[in-house]
C-alpha cells in the first residue's frame, strides 16, 4: 500500500501543475489594478483600468509605447488593435443609465473601452465586448460608440495612468484619461431630469412613500427644478392629505401652494398658504419668507416676515426676517433699524458678524438678500 501512494503522489503532483491554478500576485509588469466610480446625476459610472507607470519613459510613451492609430498587436484574432486605454487586462466603462459621450447617445451597459492615439486627435472606442482580455480579440463590428477628442498637454506630469472626473455638474462631467504629460478628456452627459422623475415614481410605490415626506420632497423637486408640475401636484395633494399624515403640516401645505403658483393658479396658493401660516413654527414661516425672496416674491415675503414677528415679536429669527423682508422690498431704512434690533440678540460671534456685515450694505444703500 505504501509502495502505490508513492507511485501515485507523481501522478497527482503532475496533474496539479497541468492544471496551472493561478495564485493571487501583482499585475505583469509592476502596474498597479484599479478602480473609479462616480455618481454623475443619478447615473453611477464605475471605471476599471490597470495603471502601467512612466518609470524613466519620459517622451518615449505618446507616439511609441502607445502606438498611433491601429496596430497588429501580434497575438490573438485582431491584426488591426487600438490601444486597451491602460495596460494588462482590458479597461472597462459602465453606466447604469443610457448616457452621451460628447453628445451622442450610449445605452446603458458595460463597454470595454479603448483608444486610437493620434496626437491631433484621438478616437475613443466604447466596445460591447467587455470580457476579452486586452486588446488582442478587438473587433470593429463590435463597437457601440465610436467619438473623436483632442488630446490636451497637462500642465504637471502624471507618473501612474489616471482617469479623473472634473467639471462636474448635476448632469455632466468630463472623464480624462491622464498619462506622462498628456490628458484624454471625454464629455459625459446624462438625463438627470428624467431619470430623478423616474426614480421618484419607482420609490413612490415601495414603503417610502407610505409617509407624506416622500410626497413632499418629490414635488419639492418639481418646484425647484420647474418641472413635471401638473404630475407635482398630485405628488403634492398625496402630501397634504389626512390619508399621508400632511394635511396640518406647513411644508407639505406650503409646497402644494408652490406647485399651485407656479402653474398659474395663484389664487388658489394664496388661499392654502393663508391656511398653512396656523401650522408654521416661527423657523418654517422664516424660512418660507426666504423662499419667496429667493423666488422674487418681495411683497408677499414681506407679509410672511411681518406675521411671524407679529406673533413672535423681538426674536433674533423674526427680527431678521423683517430686515430681510423691508431690504428685498428696496426700504433699507427700516431695514437697518431691525438689524440694529437683531445685533445684540445674535446667538453666537459667527451671526454678529453677518449682522454686522448686513448693517454695512444697508448703509451703503445695497440689498442683503
Amino acid at each position: 500500500m505504501r509502495k502505490m501512494l508513492l507511485t501515485c503522489l507523481p501522478v497527482a503532483f503532475g496533474l496539479v501543475l497541468n492544471a496551472q491554478i493561478p495564485l493571487t500576485v501583482l499585475p505583469s509588469g509592476g502596474n498597479k489594478k484599479a478602480s473609479v466610480t462616480e455618481k454623475v446625476g443619478l447615473t453611477d459610472v464605475i471605471i476599471h483600468y490597470d495603471r502601467p507607470g512612466v518609470k524613466g519613459r519620459e517622451g518615449k510613451i505618446w507616439g511609441q509605447l502607445v502606438p498611433v492609430g491601429f496596430t497588429d498587436p501580434g497575438f490573438g484574432s485582431s491584426h488591426a488593435a487600438p490601444w486597451r486605454a491602460g495596460a494588462n487586462e482590458n479597461t472597462t466603462i459602465e453606466f447604469n443609465t443610457a448616457v452621451k459621450i460628447e453628445g451622442q447617445s450610449l445605452p446603458a451597459g458595460r463597454y470595454g473601452f479603448f483608444v486610437a492615439y493620434d496626437p491631433n486627435e484621438c478616437t475613443l472606442i466604447f466596445s460591447k465586448n467587455s470580457g476579452s482580455w486586452g486588446h488582442f480579440y478587438y473587433n470593429d463590428k463590435e463597437d457601440a460608440l465610436r467619438v473623436k477628442v483632442k488630446p490636451v498637454a497637462l500642465a504637471n506630469p502624471v507618473e501612474w495612468l489616471k482617469y479623473e472626473f472634473t467639471n462636474q455638474t448635476e448632469n455632466a462631467a468630463v472623464i480624462s484619461l491622464e498619462w506622462e504629460k498628456l490628458a484624454i478628456p471625454f464629455k459625459l452627459e446624462v438625463d438627470y431630469i428624467n431619470d430623478q422623475l423616474a426614480s421618484f415614481r419607482q420609490e413612490l410605490r415601495t414603503d417610502k412613500g407610505f409617509i407624506w415626506e416622500s410626497w413632499n420632497q418629490a414635488a419639492q423637486w418639481c418646484v425647484q427644478h420647474n418641472v413635471n408640475l401638473e404630475e407635482a401636484l398630485l405628488w403634492a395633494d398625496s402630501a397634504s392629505s389626512t390619508t399621508f399624515g400632511g394635511d396640518r403640516s406647513f411644508q407639505a401645505q406650503s409646497t402644494k401652494a408652490q406647485v399651485l403658483d407656479k402653474l398659474g393658479r395663484s389664487s388658489e396658493a394664496t388661499a392654502i398658504m393663508e391656511k398653512a401660516l396656523a401650522f408654521g413654527s416661527m423657523n418654517e414661516v422664516h424660512q418660507y419668507g426666504r423662499q419667496l425672496l429667493g423666488l422674487k416674491y418681495p411683497q408677499k415675503a414681506l407679509e410672511v416676515f411681518k406675521m411671524n414677528f407679529d406673533k413672535h415679536p423681538n426674536q433674533y429669527t423674526t427680527l431678521m426676517g423683517m430686515t430681510r423682508g423691508y431690504s428685498g422690498v428696496g426700504d433699507f431704512k427700516n431695514a437697518l433699524k431691525y438689524a440694529n434690533l437683531a445685533l445684540p440678540l445674535a446667538p453666537d460671534q459667527q451671526n454678529k458678524n453677518v449682522v454686522t456685515g448686513l448693517i454695512e450694505k444697508l448703509k451703503a444703500g445695497k440689498d442683503v438678500n
